[in-house]
């Protein structure tokens, strides 16, 4: 095989790989001249490659006819696209025309073996070196072909260079990466094949052109700031994008945004941010901050008696990050709703706060009356509602000094205050029992006590009931179990269902040392009040038997306050 025919092979197999590359890096937002360009050359390469190795005059007309179908029209899209990416609009009726004239130059290419007006005589031979040669002399259309493809290249550089130097929002990498492809395709088409005629360098050119057009379908993905996903938002104009690079380095903004950023108009695209001194001062502290903790990309910024909020996010591009990107929406609307639900919400809470304290003390002061109630039934128990609620409290001070084991008990500030409000119903149930049993001057006999230990399982009912509509249910069970257990023991030898240790809740323990205390160092009718010494040591004994001996140590600690709140009610 001649080198010349590999050298196309090697020129088709490239420009093939480089369109499979394009097809994979492929993005909605690129023009549809850009997918033509890379569709074109490859067939317009199979041309050449079959004219090196045409053996006749028809296989020789048949590689031409391919050659020109790339020629045609590849010139044309790659003018078309020089427009689009240099934002210059070109009338669609001048489209029309240049791909109509286009078009009937190749129609005109079709009829090269009959008619006369594109070549005007051909002919096929072998040259020296085995390589097919095609000799033809040309017709008026061909000489409309030159015009048309002179036309196309001088436009295509002239859009060019005053893009470079009048338009800020192109970027002057994509202007030298349209520029030196232009320029190549133009030198080897119009100069380089006066010198050389055994090989052409047009389809060479093409390659390289398609390893340029990559590069610009690659930034054009990073400097394009309408992503699919926002379309409709930057059509309406209700949000604006500004792009930045790694560097501070200008990638380009939307009309909103340069309406709520007018300094922008005056920045160059890649060029620093540093150079607008206002702008630097404005974006760059927002731009450290979010680098250092980007969970700090929110910022609110003023302009016109609006508040905008600017939303700072990486700039994603084929899954890495390419720099920053600013998304400005206007959130005045927002802002001065939310002004209005916080001053709204501050009157209501403290509204609702001073409504629920009221609530909350005639919660408490009924349950507390109710306690008084029943307590106003029984002769011997005067002001022992009020004192074991007390002495509940100064325990519970201790208990939760203790990290360890309010964790591992599960006790909260939410239980404290619920052990204190129940403390005073855990004798409740007495509401059930017969006069003559509850009010009796003395010690109960065997039948007596039975019928006085039914008002713990009683006090639970009655508890059941009251509280069973209310929404606190953590209160509701703290308090039915207060009132249902708090005179088990830890051996199991207490009432009314012999509970043993944890099967006893936690609050039922607590309340037994306060309700036990209580009896011991207060006057009832059957018997004097004992000294603070004998108490304790009862309460000593008791640890492990009685009382949980996991809460001695807190008793322990609680013992002098409880002593000394004794001796004040006793003054």
């Amino acid at each position: 095989m001649h080198p010349v025919q590999i050298y196309y092979i090697i020129l088709l197999f490239l420009s093939v790989v480089f369109t499979l590359i394009y097809t994979y890096m492929w993005h909605k937002h690129f023009s549809v001249y850009f997918s033509l360009i890379f569709a074109f050359i490859p067939v317009a390469n199979i041309g050449y490659l079959s004219t090196s190795m045409a053996t006749n005059l028809e296989e020789a007309l048949m590689a031409t006819k391919i050659v020109y179908f790339g020629g045609c029209y590849l010139v044309l899209f790659i003018t078309f696209y020089i427009f689009d990416m240099c934002h210059v609009k070109l009338p669609k009726a001048l489209k029309i025309i240049m791909i109509a004239l286009s078009t009937i130059i190749y129609a005109f290419v079709l009829t090269i073996e009959r008619g006369h007006l594109f070549y005007d005589e051909v002919s096929f031979s072998i040259n020296e070196n085995s390589l097919p040669v095609l000799t033809k002399t040309y017709g008026p259309v061909h000489t409309l072909f030159y015009i048309f493809v002179g036309i196309c290249f001088i436009t295509g550089f002239t859009t060019i260079i005053y893009s470079y130097f009048k338009k800020r929002n192109v970027s002057r990498r994509i202007i030298w990466l349209l520029f030196i492809p232009e320029f190549l395709a133009a030198f080897a088409f119009f100069v380089i094949r006066l010198f050389i005629k055994d090989i052409e360098f047009t389809p060479m050119a093409y390659v390289f052109a398609q390893v340029m057009y990559i590069l610009i379908g690659h930034y054009i993905c990073i400097y394009n700031v309408t992503d699919t996903a926002i379309d409709t938002l930057v059509e309406s104009g209700a949000t604006g994008f500004i792009s930045f690079d790694f560097n501070m380095n200008y990638l380009g903004s939307t009309s909103t945004a340069r309406k709520i950023f007018p300094e922008l108009r005056n920045l160059t695209i890649d060029k620093p941010l540093k150079r607008d001194p206002k702008l630097y001062d404005r974006f760059a502290p927002w731009i450290k901050e979010y680098a250092m903790d980007d969970t700090h990309g929110k910022n609110y910024y003023t302009h016109d008696e609006h508040i905008y909020l600017v939303d700072i996010n990486h700039l994603i591009h084929e899954g890495k990050s390419n720099g920053y990107q600013f998304v400005i929406t206007d959130d005045t609307k927002n802002q001065k709703y939310i002004e209005l639900i916080d001053n709204y919400n501050s009157n209501l809470e403290k509204e609702v706060k001073e409504k629920t304290a009221d609530i909350i003390a005639m919660h408490n002061n009924l349950i507390r009356s109710m306690a008084m109630l029943v307590e106003s039934r029984d002769n011997s128990t005067g002001g022992h509602i009020v004192r074991t609620s007390d002495v509940v409290e100064i325990l519970m001070d201790e208990i939760m000094k203790d990290t360890d084991f309010i964790e591992q008990n599960g006790i909260t500030e939410e239980f404290k205050r619920d052990i204190i409000k129940a403390a005073p119903l855990h004798d409740i149930g007495k509401i059930s029992v017969e006069d003559d049993v509850l009010k009796k001057p003395g010690r109960f006999n065997d039948e007596e006590f039975e019928k006085m230990k039914q008002h713990a399982p009683e006090g639970a009912r009655v508890l059941h009931s009251i509280l069973k509509d209310t929404t606190d249910d953590s209160f509701k069970k703290l308090a039915e179990n207060v009132a249902h257990y708090h005179h088990e023991r830890m051996d199991g030898s207490g009432y009314p269902d012999h509970l043993i240790a944890d099967q006893i809740p936690m609050e039922a323990r607590i309340m037994a040392i306060a309700d036990v205390y209580d009896a011991l160092v207060s006057k009832r009718v059957y018997k004097d009040s004992m000294s603070f010494e004998k108490a304790d040591e009862i309460i000593m004994e008791s640890m492990g038997k009685h009382f949980d001996k996991r809460l001695e140590k807190f008793y322990i600690a609680a013992r002098p306050r409880i002593e000394e709140y004794y001796s004040k009610i006793s003054e």
